[in-house]
């Protein structure tokens, strides 16, 4: 191992063997231990050293008057048969994670207060929950456990405990990172991202504004970044491809762009671009990096204690190779490298014993999360009893209680490293496939218990990141299989959709864009899942039932104005629930996807007979004129004298009739035509499709009172062509309006809007974003339309 920087191996109290020239200061020859060391963690005054079986060191800087660095070097003591596997150092505590997954802290104490050894306490907030990986800023904490939690905490809570970050609950975090004072967690799929102190840009978000709660780093999606790495001030990022991106602080040339200037988003090093790069190193202010193929180090940043392994002065701002002494003579490669305050370690083996090289780009099966693959697939499906039944299901238990774990065990291979609102990277077939296997050996509906129970009621209200969605792709495949073995769904639905329902406003809307872009099978398994759920809750009796029955036709009503949005991808049928006698029939005109045409009739006449036989009927009779039926009526409206909830009456001026429900429905068929027969004063016809729109110019009053007739004509149970266009009645019921429904009224415009918005030739020099004498954007007349943005041309002409 060598050792560069503040202290030398001199300084460590070991025993190196010493081949070091005089002239060679920190710069030092390898250091040969007799233990293997196989990992290790420093930072200022502290360095943590573990080796192979599982034993550790701890070296602490002693405060003395001298110029020369002193210090302790101490054993390190689990108690019972605990063995270390991984250290990591803050400012004033270190933190050690057993090979059992459990989290022992040990609180540095005063220079002159020194023990003889040191005996960490284990966290006891964190006890019985198996920990995976840790992470130390200057003053904080963070620890990730086998399920996927994220937990952190800083020194004054110490005693009060450790804080589970809820917002990344359900993300599949491959790796947790701690610089200065600012974190990061890094998933499956290569999304980062950070929070806490960003004062030169070390969050990458673009700005230095501190951020209290973990935020998405956009620039760095679809990098498919595999580990970060944290110094004080700036932070260092390795994607799968082996390239590095830094950002943060500059001032002592850390960031390895040839300029001291900080950066607040991630910048290639392009000096490493063309060597991919396998592993990556922060210490407080300088950078290691180690290249794949030639196994070569390269390091930048302050060099004053000489932490960069040449005895050059002044900082290096680009990164540069390091010449390691003794590496010919004993035959040496490197396999890793650390860095931490002002220090670097670079841990050696001889070629003859060395395995293939250890890269950061992929993650070790020790760090991982809980998760199902192959292997452990067979091991559940495997004929067993007893104990080995047990662990299968506390297996069950851990992963499908756990968001993350289910997210991080569906994943397409390489493909999630593209996820985005548009694909989120998810293996349905492989999805459907473990589901189907599970039920061949009797495990769906311990699978089921567990999800009902525990993985849903706890979904996070306000994720970090769209990532989380992927949960309810995957259980909407758990139930529809239910469904098609002909279980009860009811519960298991209604807790999901009480979960999506509970999201926040961002979330609900990434959800319901998700469903405009998932498979149409997919989509319509998920309507069916709800739409039977709701079938078999509408006849419950039991407690609950009522508001379970509510939240499944939530979302069911959702998924059907989603699918609307995308022109009726899958039949409106498919939504259609026969509600039978039902005495809940009056709540479905919140839900109108479920009900055909007949029955959405009867509920209307069934509640407007309702609605008249609790009144008193009154004189509700019109009087209008044939001639001037038009002007009579809106005349009578006008006046407000007109009580609307009372049964309409019609009486035809010079004509004896007594109303019996054939005048009224003769009325609004005159009516109507009349209407459509001098809508050159009050609506635009077009041509081509015959359908009415309105006239800007026209006031509200006007087509407020059109809006009466048409309830009136529903009301009391009459048909009125009136004319108007699907988007007309979508706009009322705050539906998006497409370019279908743009095509319907008015043909020739939505054939040439769809034509400019197909064709890449198309000449558009002269059109603008006028229409008539009215700007569809502000500063439209002045706007050419062009390639790069026609696609505005379509929202602002549907929301005309």
């Amino acid at each position: 191992m060598y050792c560069f920087g503040r202290t030398s191996w001199n300084d460590f109290a070991l025993t190196p063997r010493s081949m070091a020239s005089a002239n060679q200061e920190n710069i030092s020859n390898p250091f040969f231990s007799q233990k293997k060391i196989s990992g290790l963690a420093c930072r200022d005054g502290v360095v943590a050293f573990v080796h192979e079986h599982g034993s550790g060191e701890l070296w602490i800087e002693e405060d003395t008057d001298e110029q020369a660095i002193q210090g302790r070097l101490m054993e390190m003591k689990l108690p019972k048969d605990d063995k270390i596997k991984v250290v990591d150092c803050g400012k004033s505590s270190v933190l050690v994670l057993s090979d059992t997954g459990k989290l022992y802290e040990w609180i540095v104490p005063k220079y002159q207060n020194l023990p003889k050894a040191v005996n960490p306490r284990i966290m006891k907030d964190l006890e019985g929950t198996c920990i995976i990986q840790v992470a130390c800023g200057d003053d904080h904490h963070l620890a990730l456990s086998k399920d996927g939690r994220v937990f952190a905490w800083d020194n004054n809570q110490i005693h009060s405990g450790s804080v589970l970050l809820r917002s990344l609950c359900g993300v599949p975090v491959a790796q947790i990172a701690a610089g200065g004072n600012h974190s990061f967690v890094l998933s499956v799929s290569g999304t980062v991202y950070g929070w806490g102190r960003n004062n030169a840009g070390q969050l990458g978000l673009g700005d230095t504004n501190d951020r209290a709660t973990p935020v998405l780093v956009t620039s760095l999606e679809f990098k498919g970044v595999s580990f970060i790495s944290c110094g004080d001030e700036h932070t260092a990022v390795l994607t799968k491809d082996g390239l590095v991106f830094t950002f943060g602080a500059g001032d002592r040339g850390q960031l390895g762009h040839n300029s001291t200037r900080n950066e607040v988003r991630p910048r290639l090093v392009t000096e490493l671009w063309g060597q991919p790069v396998s592993q990556i190193a922060c210490g407080r202010r300088h950078t290691l990096a180690l290249t794949h193929a030639t196994g070569k180090l390269h390091t930048f940043g302050c060099v004053h204690h000489k932490q960069l392994g040449r005895r050059t002065a002044g900082s290096q701002s680009v990164p540069m190779p390091v010449k390691l002494p003794s590496e010919k003579r004993f035959s040496l490669m490197v396999d890793r490298i650390f860095a931490g305050g002002d220090q670097s370690f670079i841990l050696c083996l001889k070629k003859k014993d060395a395995e293939p090289l250890e890269t950061f780009r992929t993650l070790l099966p020790g760090k991982r999360i809980s998760r199902m693959d192959h292997s452990m697939l067979k091991k559940w499906t495997a004929k067993s009893e007893g104990k080995s039944r047990k662990a299968v299901k506390a297996d069950i238990e851990l992963i499908f209680s756990s968001a993350a774990c289910v997210n991080a065990s569906f994943l397409s291979q390489d493909h999630h490293l593209r996820s985005s609102i548009e694909s989120l990277g998810l293996d349905l077939p492989r999805v459907r496939e473990t589901f189907k296997i599970l039920s061949e050996s009797n495990l769906l509906l311990p699978v089921k218990a567990v999800v009902q129970r525990r993985l849903l009621p706890n979904q996070p209200t306000e994720p970090a990141s769209t990532e989380v969605l992927r949960v309810y792709l995957i259980v909407t495949e758990l139930i529809d299989l239910l469904r098609r073995k002909k279980y009860d769904i009811g519960t298991i639905t209604a807790i999901m959709a009480a979960a999506i329902l509970r999201q926040n406003s961002r979330c609900s809307l990434s959800l319901e864009s998700l469903w405009r872009k998932i498979p149409p099978d997919a989509f319509e398994k998920l309507v069916l899942v709800c739409r039977d759920a709701s079938s078999q809750l509408m006849f419950l009796q039991s407690e609950g039932s009522s508001e379970a029955l509510q939240n499944t036709l939530s979302v069911l009503q959702k998924l059907s104005n989603a699918n609307s949005a995308t022109g009726w991808r899958i039949p409106k049928t498919t939504f259609h629930i026969d509600i039978g006698k039902s005495d809940q029939a009056f709540l479905f005109d919140q839900y109108p996807c479920i009900l055909d045409m007949d029955t959405k009739l009867f509920l209307l006449r069934t509640q407007a007979q309702r609605m008249t036989s609790d009144i008193f009927v009154g004189d509700n009779t019109l009087l209008v004129n044939r001639e001037t039926i038009l002007a009579d009526t809106l005349q009578v409206l006008k006046q407000n004298t007109f009580q609307y909830w009372f049964p309409l009456k019609v009486q035809f001026a010079g004509e004896n009739g007594i109303d019996a429900g054939g005048l009224k429905r003769e009325f609004f068929k005159v009516l109507a035509r009349e209407l459509y027969g001098s809508a050159d004063g009050m609506f635009q016809v077009d041509d081509s499709s015959g359908l009415l729109w309105f006239r800007q110019e026209e006031g509200s009053e006007l087509y407020h009172l059109i809006g009466l007739l048409c309830g009136l004509a529903l009301y009391n149970d009459c048909v009125a062509d009136f004319h108007f266009p699907l988007a007309l009645y979508k706009k009322l019921l705050g539906f998006e309006v497409t370019l279908e429904d743009l095509e319907e009224l008015s043909p020739t415009v939505g054939r040439s809007l769809q034509e400019i918005l197909n064709d890449d030739y198309i000449d558009l020099q002269d059109n603008v974003f006028i229409w008539g004498d009215t700007e569809l954007i502000p500063g439209g007349e002045d706007i050419l339309v062009t390639k790069h943005n026609r696609n505005m041309w379509m929202p602002v002409w549907t929301t005309c």
